[in-house]
């Protein structure tokens, strides 16, 4: 029996490596690890394993990048993960100073 369950630990392991991958993947390095997020596809959820192992891998692996890791489930079977942090005074003001731009650019299209 011990070695089912190391073997179940191991797989878990490799799940929380492949989720904190991505996890680290989808940050900007001027945001300094904050305003962390992913969204995984029904197709991503599917090949990591059920809904309920998905959002214990993403939680753990939360934990390993620092993260206040919180999940949510969309009705088509994305898993959004986010990090849940309040960032530090300068990277808030950059990312609203950067949205606000965004937002600018994009309409400025349309005039």
């Amino acid at each position: 029996m011990a070695g089912h369950d190391e073997l179940a630990e191991r797989r878990f392991g490799k799940k929380v490596d492949r989720l904190k991958a991505l996890m680290e993947a989808s940050l900007r390095p001027a945001y300094r690890g904050y305003y962390g997020q992913l969204v995984l596809t029904d197709r991503q959820v599917g090949e990591i394993g059920d809904m309920a192992e998905v959002r214990r891998a993403a939680r753990a692996a939360g934990r390993a990048l620092g993260w206040k890791t919180v999940t949510h489930i969309a009705p088509d079977g994305r898993v959004i993960i986010v990090d849940d942090r309040d960032p530090p005074a300068d990277v808030q003001a950059l990312a609203q100073r950067l949205a606000a731009e965004a937002v600018a650019n994009y309409l400025n299209q349309y005039r």
